[in-house]
């Protein structure tokens, strides 16, 4: 895999992590959403994880984790906006979902 792509997917990895985790705790507390915590917390700390992995020149088992990770989120918001019935949280995470797919199918391709 070239560098490059290597960093990106990495950096995507961790921000979307981040978001997804901070989504989560934000979820909770605003809307007392308790699926939100349980579920964000778990799925951005796997996404940091697979940034980390990266780091350690774990990429196979990385790509795999982030692939996991995206396809279950992707499978949970991508319908909810094809039904048009989703709130805008909703619509971010779909399109982060999609693009962290995007991104570990060519990290997969480039290696």
């Amino acid at each position: 895999m070239t560098p490059a792509m290597t960093d990106a997917t990495k950096i995507y990895y961790f921000v979307f992590g981040v978001l997804t985790l901070l989504g989560g705790i934000i979820g909770f507390v605003k809307a007392k959403s308790l699926p939100s915590l349980i579920v964000g917390t778990p799925c951005g700390l796997l996404l940091i994880a697979a940034g980390v992995l990266i780091l350690y020149g774990k990429i196979n088992l990385a790509l795999i984790l982030g692939l996991l990770v995206c396809v279950a989120m992707a499978g949970q918001f991508v319908p909810k906006v094809m039904l048009n019935r989703a709130p805008i949280h909703a619509i971010v995470m779909a399109v982060l979902s999609v693009l962290g797919l995007v991104f570990t199918l060519i990290a997969f391709a480039k290696k």
